[in-house]
Formats: C-alpha cells, sequence, structure tokens
C-alpha cells in the first residue's frame, strides 16, 4: 500500500486482565481491529473482545526466546502499510514499563499516526484488591513506581532515599524479591514495614499475600508467588491475610526465589 496513511496504529492498555476493567475506548479499539498484537500477559478474556481480528503475540516467557523489540516495531509498522487497523496491545498501561516509548519512536521514523489508550495499571488493581489505599494523610505524600528487574537484571534504585519512605510498587519483583529485601534492610528500612503481594491481579487465579519486608522473599517462596506479581511496599493491606489460608502450615521444600 502506498500514499499517507490515514488510519492510527492503537497502543492501548489491555488492564490487569479482567475485562470490565477495560475502558470503553480500548473496547471500541478492540472490536475494531483488524490486527491485534498482543503481550504474553494480555488475558484470554480481553482477546475475546476481537473475534474478528488476527491475534499476533508477541511476547515470551522468561529465560525463553521470543520476539525482539525491533522485530514488534517491524511488524507493527508492516501491518499498518498494509492498511490494517492495528492494535497493539499491551497488559496494564503501555506507559508503564510497556517499552512504549521504543514503539512510538519507531511509528514517528515510519511516519505512521497512531494513538495512546490509557489502561489500568497492575499496581492500582492489587491495591484495590487489597482495599488499600497507595496514599494516605499522614503516612506518604509520594508514591514510587519501580521495577524489580530490567534488561541488565536487578534493577538498581535509590536505595537510601527508598528505605526513609519505602511507598512504592514494584513490578516484575518476583524474581528480585530477596534482592530487594536486602538492599532495603541494608539502607535501614526496619524489618516490620508493611508489605502485600499480589499475584494475577483482578484475576480469576488472583491470589494475596500479608506480609513484611523482614519476611517478603520468604512468605512469597513459602506462598509459591511465581507471578505475574505485584509487591506492594510500605502498604498494610485490609484484605490480603484472608487469601492464602494454607501459610499457616508448611509448605513442601521450594527453591529460593
Amino acid at each position: 500500500m502506498t500514499g499517507t496513511i490515514q488510519t492510527p496504529v492503537l497502543l492501548v492498555g489491555a488492564g490487569p486482565g479482567d475485562p470490565d476493567l477495560l475502558t470503553i475506548r480500548a473496547v471500541r479499539a478492540l472490536e475494531g481491529a483488524q490486527v491485534i498484537l498482543h503481550d504474553r500477559l494480555v488475558s484470554a478474556a480481553v482477546l475475546a473482545l476481537a473475534p474478528q481480528a488476527e491475534l499476533i503475540e508477541t511476547g515470551k516467557a522468561p529465560g525463553l526466546k521470543g520476539w525482539t523489540q525491533a522485530a514488534i516495531n517491524a511488524e507493527i509498522i508492516a501491518q499498518a502499510r498494509a492498511g490494517q487497523r492495528v492494535v497493539r496491545l499491551k497488559s496494564g498501561d503501555p506507559l508503564v514499563f510497556g517499552r512504549a516509548d521504543e514503539e512510538m519512536d519507531a511509528l514517528d521514523a515510519a511516519r505512521i499516526p497512531y494513538e495512546v489508550v490509557s489502561g489500568i495499571t497492575a499496581a492500582v488493581a492489587a491495591a484495590a484488591s487489597c482495599k488499600a489505599s497507595l496514599t494516605r494523610r499522614g503516612r506518604n505524600a509520594a508514591l514510587r513506581f519501580m521495577t524489580g528487574q530490567d534488561a541488565k537484571g536487578f534493577a538498581e534504585q535509590d536505595w537510601r532515599a527508598l528505605a526513609r519512605d519505602p511507598a512504592a510498587a514494584i513490578y516484575m519483583g518476583v524474581a528480585a524479591a530477596r534482592f530487594v529485601q536486602g538492599r532495603l534492610m541494608l539502607h535501614g528500612a526496619a524489618a516490620d514495614t508493611p508489605a502485600a503481594v499480589v499475584e494475577n491481579a483482578s484475576r480469576p487465579q488472583e491470589r494475596r499475600i500479608a506480609t513484611t519486608l523482614g519476611r517478603l522473599a520468604q512468605d512469597m517462596a513459602a506462598a509459591r508467588i511465581d507471578g505475574p506479581a505485584v509487591i506492594l511496599m510500605g502498604v498494610a493491606p485490609r484484605a490480603a491475610a484472608e487469601v492464602v489460608p494454607a501459610l499457616a502450615a508448611p509448605l513442601p521444600a521450594r527453591a529460593a526465589i
């Protein structure tokens, strides 16, 4: 196809998994899509809203070979140039640890129009599930969204500042739980700092545990939390402890996270 591309590529947030948490605009985008390039974590229930579309999974499981970002960019551009109505579907929100900048840079370079459709990010859904506010007057005046891992491995942060005010939502923190725990305590964070861990937030298989910084890695291993999960640090949950009562009984040994 030649000429100017009129239909924009839509970078759409799929939310945490429950299709009821999609925005109306996201639902309309899915219903009108001809091609959807989606991450591995986008739920089947969300994808079911677009039976007419060609689905291309572009994600990869941890440690396994999958699509490179360059290949994803190239496929988005090729589909748009072929005249397709393209949706790039991201779990959560495209602009929160979604590598959307790289896709927007590629679309800009290719002179292809695009729009961003926001989604509910996992930390917000996790907090709602725990019935716990991420901010509270007198407790914290700021909140950090941070990742436990990046392209180089475990992600370094300003641990000293975090230890002083540990209110944070930690994405991709399952494998990094012991690392985060050690760094924070090394820099003075109290072992009894409250925390909640929410696995598969908003989905039927969701699980929640209430813990503390000092027990974070131990309790996650005991509960066999293996992701995707968000760690809410410095937040005392109202409704987490009831969900995994089996923690009261010892579980079979498992390799440390």
